[in-house]
């Protein structure tokens, strides 16, 4: 703990020195723009794989994995649902193996208590055989389908007709994850800032340092602040503003980002008995998200939800959190999808208005759960990219741009759930496509 602390005070005394200098260039081979799980996974990975470069991590939040990565489930997903083949399937395998070889060699606790996936209707049990023929497609492993009395055996409180049961499913604190990454990153020699909100990226102008840092360092990155560093490179994990920093960079403004909040209701402590691992729906595939369901806690709390209701901020945790620019870019955005999905849509806001509405859709899985035995929970808010088109950009999207600032930038446009599962995974194919397009 002592070694610990002393790590985070030099790191803290390391960011107070570099803004005391802040008029002094600071520059680096690579700067990675946001701090959640996965900027800082691929901050940590290029460092190892090039020690002898510098690499600095841009986040404009004072902490780290301060959105999506610290608000999320907490859920380590095996990698049933995705389209077989995608990207989505294989980094989803590949870093749930990843996450718990690290947890260990780390010392990081999880539950490995596994998942069933729960059909209550018979209509639903073609769907649930189709998921398990998907699961074994995309080399989940221990996938078994099961009847009513196994469901009750393993979650005595459920009930169901058939489950898609998924034992090597687990639980983690993602936030404890993220901030072990950052660990990694500056003991191997990388630089954190935080309180450093990028709002500009330009070319550099040679003759303004009288120096060759201009030619060496190309590019200059500034914050809401007039800090500036200057780098050879950029590598963008901004998250829930993805496409912004693309357009500032001078790249694609596609895909959109839409911002959807998922509000959880936890049960109260004395009823968390009856759930042991997390229990899910059968997702239905006319609607974009995967309905409600159980999820056990690290701290033994369990979480019911979320919904997925549209956000009218960015990072608009509560239900009248709003910003008028963040609200017309939804709606912008988003017209084309509420078409596509209007009886969903207004189903999730009336649930997110009335709690025996979402209460009910629980009952459907453990019949016993009661409006007395639930309260309102956290919130977290997904950053969800659209296409021209309104569909749902469900894979994940890495792009760059041309010309001379363009050359430089990888965004990482894309990177939704199961992006923290995942994140090392991610981390390596982010590795190698800077090495690629940078040739480091």
């Amino acid at each position: 703990m002592a070694a610990l602390l002393g790590r985070r005070c030099c790191g803290a005394a390391a960011v107070a020195l570099w803004r005391a200098q802040r008029r002094q260039r600071s520059t680096f081979d690579v700067a990675v723009v946001g701090a959640g799980i996965v900027g800082l996974a691929a901050a940590r990975q290029l460092v190892l794989r090039h020690p002898a470069l510098g690499f600095a991590v841009l986040e404009k939040e004072r902490q780290l994995a301060h959105h999506q990565s610290g608000h999320n489930s907490g859920v380590i997903h095996s990698g049933i649902y995705y389209t077989p083949g995608s990207l989505k399937a294989k980094l989803c395998v590949q870093g749930a193996a990843l996450c718990y070889e690290y947890c260990d060699r780390k010392g990081i606790p999880y539950k490995q208590c596994g998942k069933l996936i729960v059909a209550v209707e018979q209509d639903e049990i073609p769907r649930l055989k189709a998921l398990y023929e998907r699961g074994l497609q995309n080399n989940v492993r221990g996938l078994k389908l099961i009847g009513a009395k196994e469901i009750q055996a393993k979650e005595p409180f459920c009930r169901g007709l058939m489950a898609l049961d998924s034992p090597y499913t687990g639980i983690v604190d993602y936030r404890q994850v993220a901030q072990s990454y950052a660990e990694d990153f500056q003991e191997a020699g990388g630089t954190i800032l935080t309180d450093f909100e990028v709002t500009d990226m330009e070319m550099a102008k040679e003759s303004s340092s009288g120096s060759e840092d201009g030619l060496q360092y190309p590019v200059v990155v500034r914050s809401s602040k007039g800090e500036e560093i200057y780098c050879r490179h950029i590598v963008t994990c901004a998250g829930l503003y993805s496409d912004r920093l693309s357009e500032i960079s001078g790249c694609s403004p596609e895909p959109r980002i839409v911002p959807f909040r998922g509000d959880y209701l936890v049960l109260k402590p004395e009823k968390c008995y009856m759930v042991k691992g997390n229990i899910y729906p059968v997702p239905n595939p006319r609607f974009p998200f995967l309905g409600f369901h159980f999820t056990p806690r690290m701290d033994g709390s369990v979480w019911l939800g979320p919904n997925a209701v549209l956000a009218f901020k960015r990072e608009g945790y509560k239900l009248f959190d709003f910003s008028a620019t963040d609200f017309l870019d939804a709606v912008l955005g988003l017209w084309k999808l509420v078409l596509k999905n209007l009886s969903y849509g207004l189903s999730e806001m009336y649930r997110a208005c009335f709690l025996s509405a979402q209460v009910e859709e629980l009952q459907k899985f453990i019949p016993e759960v009661t409006v007395n035995d639930v309260l309102r929970g956290p919130s977290g808010v997904r950053a969800q990219a659209l296409d021209s088109d309104g569909n749902l950009v469900d894979d994940f999207v890495f792009d760059g741009g041309t010309g001379d600032l363009g050359s430089r930038i990888l965004h990482v446009r894309n990177a939704p759930s199961p992006a923290a599962t995942s994140s090392l995974a991610i981390a390596e194919m982010i590795a190698d496509e800077v090495k690629q397009r940078f040739e480091l």
